[in-house]
């Protein structure tokens, strides 16, 4: 494999929104301010070569981008601090920053094959190693395309205390749109401040401004792992086997039985559940349990599970689902490593659940009122050795990205936040259920995980 050094810069541009903003400015709600020590979210699509000249694809892709700002006029904006110690969104039309770079020496088996995920997808990004705080003299995003031997890589680059997921992938998926012809946009973001997460109250920073809270100098190991839907199905069978008579038991397990009353009360599983152990739940518990496993650790220590929920749905009244801006939550789940390890799927599956079913619009606002009692940064990283912390989401529409000669071969993130136990969920390509998990470990976990046939039996 060539050294990731050798992908080249061609140009740099700065690419302006073809109509100019009709907002002026966006205060940074209690869901943006803590992302500020986050460092910018990296996420792109590799496409297959496309059918027109490397100079009229860049064209084509700047003049979309520029469209695409249009509706996005926050992107194309700058961090303000207005004299109250606020942080704000200036809409002010400043651009974002455009790359053009080529790696043709690299093709797409070259990056695909290999069972780690090479070094070269870090070179595909721009703003490397940049916290968001540091917007308040850089772009808040930029766009890198990188030209390989056979394909072509979009990279995208946003500021995480300006979009969460739901909203990035709104904004690629618009600019995907625009590029293959669409004269409207079919999913337009809500900007509107009205809502629980506009506080007045004012994040502190320390002198210099933030730092990561987590290190990314330790050697890591990352890894693909994909589940076809058939494997995901057998999971949550087996997370939810417990529930059911064994008659009733079959391939397809879609949410229509177990709807009695079950709870868990200090890791005790008491009565009968209100729902059934989802999908996903049944999947991050089988996650968990074997990483857990591969690190080794003491019996009595405690590991801890942290699950990125959208918060949207979850409020009353609902947020617009294509709200503007970060609208997540942390769940954290916590266990003794002894029980997780000795107790089955059923238990940790339930752990899992319970505390996203619980997770309604009272907890959202007792998170938003307790931070505003002490305004801090989001804690990333794993200090303790025993965490897992799981980000994305298998339900954003990453395939939807069409930019006019046929949707990804893949879709691959950068190097920003990173760390022992970081987790990324995709979906897998085929669709249909299938999910990808983008595993970052130490590579001594790694190695463990790998030989894990309770994990790797499901494993495609």
């Amino acid at each position: 494999m060539p050294s990731s050094s050798s992908v080249s810069t061609i140009s740099e541009c700065i690419v302006f929104p073809q109509h100019k903003s009709a907002i002026k400015s966006l205060r940074l709600s209690v869901f943006d301010l803590p992302m500020l020590s986050c460092e910018y979210m990296q996420m792109g699509v590799l496409l297959s070569q496309p059918p027109l000249p490397i100079s009229s694809l860049i064209s084509r892709l700047q003049r979309s981008l520029s469209t695409t700002l249009s509706y996005f006029p926050a992107l194309a904006g700058r961090l303000s601090t207005h004299p109250s110690g606020h942080l704000h969104i200036l809409c002010n039309d400043s651009g974002i920053e455009f790359v053009h770079a080529e790696a043709k020496h690299l093709f797409i088996d070259d990056i695909l094959i290999p069972v780690d995920v090479p070094n070269c997808f870090k070179e595909f990004f721009a703003f490397d190693n940049t916290l968001s705080y540091a917007a308040r003299h850089k772009p808040l995003a930029a766009v890198q395309v990188t030209e390989l031997g056979d394909g072509i890589f979009v990279g995208c680059t946003v500021n995480h205390a300006v979009t969460d997921g739901t909203s990035f992938w709104n904004f690629f998926n618009t600019f995907a749109e625009i590029c293959r012809g669409a004269m409207d946009i079919s999913k337009l973001p809500d900007f509107r401040r009205n809502t629980v997460f506009d506080s007045r109250a004012v994040l502190r920073f320390p002198e210099g401004g933030p730092s990561a809270n987590f290190s990314g100098d330790k050697p890591l190991s990352e890894r693909i792992f994909h589940f076809s839907r058939e494997s995901i199905l057998r999971i949550k069978l087996k997370a939810n086997k417990r529930l059911m008579d064994p008659t009733e038991i079959h391939t397809e397990i879609v949410g229509k039985q177990c709807n009695d009353n079950w709870t868990v009360t200090n890791g005790v599983i008491n009565g009968n559940r209100t729902s059934e152990i989802s999908s996903f739940q049944s999947l991050c518990a089988q996650l968990w349990r074997a990483v857990t496993r591969a690190r080794k650790l003491d019996g009595d220590k405690t590991t801890t599970f942290r699950m990125a929920v959208n918060c949207r749905h979850r409020l009353e009244p609902r947020l617009h689902p294509l709200y503007f801006g970060n609208a997540i939550q942390s769940i954290r789940t916590v266990a003794v490593v002894g029980d997780l390890l000795s107790r089955d799927l059923i238990w940790s599956g339930d752990l899992l659940q319970q505390n996203v079913v619980e997770h309604d619009d009272a907890k959202v606002r007792s998170g938003v009122k307790v931070w505003e009692r002490n305004p801090t940064l989001l804690p990333l990283g794993n200090s303790d050795g025993a965490s897992i912390t799981m980000g994305s989401s298998p339900r954003f529409p990453m395939y939807d990205n069409d930019f006019g000669w046929g949707p990804p071969m893949a879709v691959r993130s950068g190097r920003a936040n990173k760390f022992d136990g970081k987790i990324s969920a995709f979906p897998g390509r085929e669709g249909g259920g299938s999910v990808d998990l983008e595993v970052v470990l130490l590579p001594e976990t790694m190695a463990g995980l790998e030989t894990d046939m309770e994990f790797m039996q499901y494993v495609s």
